[in-house]
């Protein structure tokens, strides 16, 4: 008895251990398929510039051109026996070269007042000066350029300096004019007439500026300058030589002083 009692609980513990599986609840498998989400994005509110105002451009004065002026190149003939052709507009210059009577030039220049005119050779490139009055010139004298001394220059010395002023002074309408000696060696005059020194004024008279070459052997000398022109006068000194001119040596000029 006590045995099937045993047996019994034995087996009731046996039946407990192999109980049925509870049954397996199926799970829905849930496929819907929910669409992406999409995310628009708002644009910030942009920053409008405003424009500045523009500038109205300031109109500009438009220089007009000067006309540049045309010059003749015209012909001439030596109506003197023989004329004496110069390097510089004027008697007290050197020498260059002798005209006969009949040659013919081409005149390419002039003084501001024609009394001297520049003439070469038909064709040539070696120009000199020589008094107008002794030239039969064919067409208007006035009509060529005036060239001096803006662009027919004097030859320079090679071997002596410039001088130097030494005093400049006005009694009225008189000026003087002073400067520092400079010796040449014997031999470097071109003849015993020549003038050392070379003394070139524009000076007022009559209202109007007129030039002047003036010379001398001595280290000063005078001229008249009134006054009542529109432009300043002024002047220079060369020292003149058989090979050249040494210079020029600008005189300072003396103001105008009104006489009590």
């Amino acid at each position: 008895m006590r045995f099937k009692i045993i047996t019994l609980i034995i087996l009731m513990g046996l039946t407990a251990c192999t109980l049925p599986a509870a049954p397996t609840v199926a799970t829905a498998t849930l496929s819907a398929t929910l669409p992406p989400a999409t995310f628009t994005e708002t644009p910030l509110p942009t920053e409008t510039s405003t424009p500045l105002p523009t500038e109205t451009p300031i109109p500009t004065n438009t220089a007009t051109p000067s006309p540049v002026p045309t010059y003749s190149v015209l012909r001439g003939e030596v109506t003197a026996d023989q004329l004496a052709c110069r390097y510089g507009p004027g008697w007290p210059y050197l020498w260059f070269d002798v005209l006969l009577k009949g040659n013919r030039r081409e005149v390419i220049g002039r003084l501001d007042d024609a009394n001297w005119i520049y003439v070469q050779a038909i064709g040539g490139n070696k120009p000199c000066w020589v008094k107008a009055e002794f030239m039969d010139v064919q067409g208007n004298i006035m009509s060529v350029e005036p060239i001096y001394p803006q662009k027919a220059k004097l030859p320079v010395s090679p071997y002596y300096p410039p001088t130097t002023v030494l005093s400049t002074t006005r009694d009225g309408n008189t000026v003087n004019v002073s400067w520092l000696d400079i010796p040449l060696i014997a031999g470097d005059e071109e003849n015993e007439r020549m003038n050392h020194y070379i003394i070139e004024v524009w000076r007022c008279e009559a209202g109007k500026i007129h030039f002047e070459p003036l010379a001398t052997n001595d280290l000063e000398i005078s001229f008249n300058d009134e006054p009542g022109c529109s432009e300043p006068s002024r002047g220079r000194i060369f020292v003149q030589e058989k090979h050249g001119f040494a210079g020029p040596t600008d005189i300072p000029w003396p103001p105008y002083e009104e006489q009590p």
